[in-house]
């Protein structure tokens, strides 16, 4: 607990046995809740998050990555977290972190932390392929033209959110693949919440889950796809659900009945 607000980690996991638990040791006593949904596995990852005591969800099907977090936030909004850091079990970034993305939050001055590989210059030290990090940087500068803001980057998993954007960002209308991560920070931008970052070392090693090459560009384009509708959306030629306050929320329990706790 920070500042008397109630901090959940939330862990969107697939295949991530390997690395669970080093990921789950250093979390710190900040955390008040722990949370895992394991997205249809093959491997023993809901096993192993059992025996470390967080509490799991397990998706009767491989959904993707962005039904995963939507299925993390509602369970830990409906646990009474006032802070949600989203942490990848795959040990690519650090856990040691969450306590300062999470004071960040605390303070009021953010509604939304970023863990930058960018900032301090960790990324490639830290391993990041040259072609992620070139597509990073052009895909980051393209963005920040577009959407008005300035980051240091809009692909880090590594994040941290208020309560009160998690109720009312529309997330229920993004994408179930990679792009949610970038679709929700388009959204924080066009509902004016505040967005902070923090320098962060990452490492890239054979068990730390990254998509491929193919997979990479497909990711790549939906992110120019999200920064073209969020220019539609805002100029009114186009009106889409994913920006507008009516749209469907996590907290209206879309897709529950598709994970079950263990």
């Amino acid at each position: 607990m920070i500042n008397g607000k109630r901090v959940a980690v939330v862990m969107p996991a697939y295949n991530a046995e390997r690395t669970l638990e080093q990921t789950v040791r250093e979390l710190t006593d900040v955390v008040d809740i722990r949370i895992l949904v394991d997205d249809s596995s093959k491997d023993n990852t809901a096993a192993v998050s059992c025996k470390l005591g967080v509490e799991t969800f397990i998706h009767d099907a491989n959904y993707g990555y962005g039904r995963n977090q939507q299925t993390c936030y509602r369970e830990a909004l409906k646990a009474g977290a006032d802070i949600v850091v989203m942490v990848h079990p795959d040990y690519q970034y650090t856990p040691l972190l969450v306590p300062a993305m999470a004071g960040m939050v605390a303070s009021g001055l953010y509604d939304m932390v970023l863990a930058s590989r960018i900032l301090g210059g960790g990324a490639r030290t830290g391993g990041m392929p040259l072609y992620k990090y070139v597509s990073n940087r052009l895909l980051t500068a393209f963005q920040n033209l577009f959407l008005g803001v300035k980051l240091s980057e809009y692909h880090t998993g590594f994040r941290a959110f208020s309560r009160e954007l998690l109720e009312a960002l529309p997330l229920a209308e993004n994408s179930d693949d990679f792009v949610f991560d970038n679709q929700m920070i388009a959204q924080a931008v066009m509902f004016g919440f505040k967005i902070g970052e923090i320098s962060c070392p990452t490492k890239y090693f054979e068990e730390a889950s990254s998509i491929n090459f193919r997979r990479s560009v497909q990711y790549g384009l939906g992110v120019l796809a999200t920064t073209m509708s969020f220019v539609a959306h805002r100029a009114g030629l186009r009106r889409l659900p994913r920006y507008d306050a009516a749209g469907r929320k996590v907290i209206q329990g879309y897709y529950s009945e598709s994970a079950k706790r263990v």
